[in-house]
């Protein structure tokens, strides 16, 4: 999603005259508006720094003063913060709070078991959670990723049955996402058993973005080359624009009938 992944004017998408095909704007298009989505649904750089901060500041302060309730503090801090600068920007603040729910259970859970480690297990189990969550809907014929960029692209659930290859793609991006988030548990859960603290906290930390990117890059490569979206939104507008026309033709009508008789 970057200058080097944009098409440029070849002979593959322009004709002999040097104008760009259609087909090639529309495939452009629908690679603009896939990005435009992902970065809508994922929050961009800002939600990754969300995400990533209050962790970081968490394994930070606990590998220099190994202090629990400091560490957990500060991370819990921070968080309320970037929610603070989003509310006072107008900003949308789904992504800052789902960071202060996280961090908010990691703490309860750290500060009740006593152990610093299991600050970062309820944010596993999640992470497992989803995982699963993403094959089994897959596996079901309701794909994950559909059902959370469906209203984004204002096509809703229409994918299912009127767009089987936007179906297909959104079943591989489940799968990616799925089978990546599995493999990042697969890391994280014995270093839980084996790694200290601050170990597991560097690892996870590194872990945040890299899967992260990958599953979203995989996400944009299978959506960008699918059909594109159908604007439920769209026609539900068309279809009762269409009724206020027809009521108002036979309104119309009647009345120059009853003039008729008159």
């Amino acid at each position: 999603m970057t200058s080097l992944d944009k098409p440029t004017a070849t002979d593959h998408d322009s004709n002999d005259s040097g104008e760009e095909r259609p087909e090639a704007g529309a495939a452009q298009d629908t690679k603009a508006v896939t990005e435009a989505a992902l970065f809508e649904a994922f929050g961009g750089l800002r939600g990754v720094v969300e995400t990533v901060l209050p962790g970081l500041l968490f394994v930070t302060i606990f590998t220099i003063k190994k202090d629990l309730h400091v560490s957990a503090i500060a991370a819990l801090a921070v968080s309320l913060l970037l929610v603070a600068v989003r509310l006072i920007r107008r900003d949308t603040v789904k992504h800052a709070f789902s960071g202060v729910f996280g961090v908010a259970f990691g703490v309860v859970f750290a500060m009740m078991t006593g152990n610093a480690k299991d600050f970062y297990l309820p944010g596993m189990i999640y992470t497992l959670g989803l995982a699963l969550a993403y094959i089994v809907t897959t596996l079901a014929g309701v794909p994950l990723i559909g059902l959370i960029l469906g209203p984004i692209f204002k096509e809703n659930l229409s994918w299912r049955t009127r767009n089987p290859g936007r179906k297909k793609a959104y079943a591989k991006a489940s799968w990616a996402w799925g089978l990546i988030l599995l493999a990042k548990c697969a890391i994280l859960f014995p270093l839980y058993w084996w790694a200290d603290t601050a170990q597991l906290g560097w690892v996870l930390v590194a872990l945040k973005i890299p899967p992260f990117l990958l599953a979203v890059y995989l996400t944009w490569v299978f959506l960008a080359k699918a059909p594109p979206p159908i604007d439920v939104f769209a026609e539900m507008e068309a279809q009762e624009k269409a009724e206020k026309e027809r009521k108002a033709a036979a309104a119309a009508a009647a009345a120059a009938s009853a003039q008729r008789e008159a």
